[in-house]
């Protein structure tokens, strides 16, 4: 038995870059007996209290001196005093400390996966759908973030910037007045944009966006919803419908998607804001939520929290850390979310009124340092996800294709990467993901994934900041 060890068997088994700090536990090594489970059961063991369930969590990072096995044999054999950790060459045999290693060269396949090695050299991309091409819309944008198609087939785009554009069916971009002021900074700035259902007839137009004020001689930031109308090219008698609870000087996590189902409710995503302690789990803050209002922003009666004192009376389910995708299946009556997990644990769920989501409380993911913060993906009374992503591929935009466009995509939900740069294709049986398929790889920071009026994909693309269409054939 080996006592006071003085760093955790977890955090001593492998050297990062993010290891700095050695704290005393008290730890017994239980000699395991070698069999074809024996490498994630010394993880679990050891391990997975510090750095969370998943091998796959842990190995997501930048190696210190090499990922190669027989570097990582000779970093747990020998040690590193100086970043905290011990050797380990007296403690596990040979033969543990070669199937440790060999778990995490073979896990490392789950990031490995993602790398692309063919830079795309023109338009035209092969696909499960087959022959794809890149029709380029409109250029010159920093963050296309949401997109919106008007019933003439010309599209609106709003940028992360703060400025609203008008693309035409021919490709001319022109600024629209009438937006609301946004704190661009960070991640906030001019968030989505939908359409009213009957816009044909009231010309109603939503965005979402980040809002600020001065207070105490500093400035916060927020979410908050905008409903203006659509009045010869630009928004007029703009006003916000709601604004977030509580305000905060951090310039992440704001959400923040909107779409309207076929009652007429407009949903909507509010991120944690970076406060996972205080927000998700509360239900006095509007932070880490999905809401539900009318179109005017008045509170449905029905809403779930309505009459829970000290809630806040918006919120339609809880315990979300920062969604950035939502789409309504109307077929089935069905509203999807995905949002970020922290390292891992991205997430798509399917939104049901009154639940919690488990954030932070549940989680696939670590923190970005490399630390456990929970030991928990499930608790009762908590939904887990219809999927999971480790690594994360930070999902941005979500739609599913119900047009004739792709035929062999019909059916399925996309979502954009904006980590790997490229478009993710969940196979769906039901509400049941049985096969991720990647598209378009390395194609852009894929901020936004929309399918128009006209049954076409949009995607919005970071660096350069690009709208396109998605077409089939060369």
């Amino acid at each position: 038995m080996l006592k006071n060890v003085g760093f955790i068997a977890a955090a001593s088994l492998f050297i990062w870059n993010f290891c700095t700090q050695s704290s005393t536990h008290t730890a017994e090594v239980t000699q395991i007996v070698l069999n074809e489970e024996a490498p994630e059961a010394l993880y679990k063991q050891y391990c997975a209290s510090c750095h969370g369930e998943k091998v796959e969590m842990f190995v997501d990072r930048s190696w210190k001196y090499g990922n190669a096995k027989p570097q990582l044999i000779k970093s747990i054999t020998q040690g590193s005093l100086d970043n905290g950790m011990p050797a380990w060459g007296e403690v596990l045999s040979a033969q543990e400390i070669d199937a440790l290693a060999g778990l995490i060269v073979e896990k490392l396949a789950t990031v490995s996966q993602y790398q692309f090695n063919n830079k795309p050299q023109t338009a035209i991309f092969e696909s499960s759908a087959g022959t794809l091409r890149m029709d380029t819309l409109a250029t010159g944008l920093t963050s296309p973030w949401g997109i919106e198609q008007l019933p003439d087939r010309s599209l609106l785009v709003t940028d992360r910037s703060g400025k609203l554009y008008h693309v035409s069916t021919n490709g001319q971009k022109k600024e629209v007045s009438g937006v609301p002021e946004v704190v661009a900074e960070g991640q906030g700035g001019l968030l989505d944009i939908t359409l009213h259902p009957q816009f044909e007839k009231n010309n109603w137009v939503y965005l979402s966006y980040s809002k600020g004020k001065m207070e105490g001689g500093q400035k916060l930031a927020t979410t908050a919803i905008y409903r203006a109308k659509w009045s010869n090219g630009q928004l007029v008698e703009g006003q916000d419908i709601f604004v977030g609870e509580p305000w905060s000087r951090t310039r992440y996590h704001f959400g923040s998607r909107i779409v309207f189902d076929k009652k007429g409710y407009l949903f909507f995503t509010m991120g944690d804001r970076g406060n996972q302690q205080d927000n998700p789990q509360n239900l006095s803050s509007d932070a880490g939520k999905v809401h539900r209002i009318h179109e005017d922003g008045k509170i449905p009666v029905d809403n779930p929290f309505l009459k829970t004192k000290g809630a806040r009376p918006t919120i339609y389910s809880y315990g979300h850390r920062n969604p950035q995708g939502l789409v309504y299946l109307a077929e089935r009556d069905e509203l999807w979310a995905h949002e970020h997990g922290p390292r891992g644990g991205d997430e798509i769920n399917i939104v049901k009124k009154g639940h919690n989501y488990g954030w932070p409380v549940i989680s696939y993911g670590i923190n970005y340092d490399g630390k456990a913060f929970t030991n928990l993906t499930a608790k009762e009374g908590m939904d887990q996800p219809v999927i999971y992503w480790i690594p994360s591929i930070a999902p941005s935009g979500m739609t599913f294709v119900t047009s004739d466009k792709y035929p062999t995509w019909k059916g399925d939900l996309f979502s954009g990467s904006l980590r790997f740069k490229y478009l993710n294709r969940s196979v769906m049986s039901g509400q049941k993901v049985k096969e991720e398929i990647k598209e378009l790889p390395n194609v852009g920071r894929m901020r936004e994934v929309f399918q128009g009026r006209d049954g076409y994909l949009y995607l919005g693309l970071e660096e350069p900041g690009l709208v396109v269409r998605v077409n089939s054939g060369k």
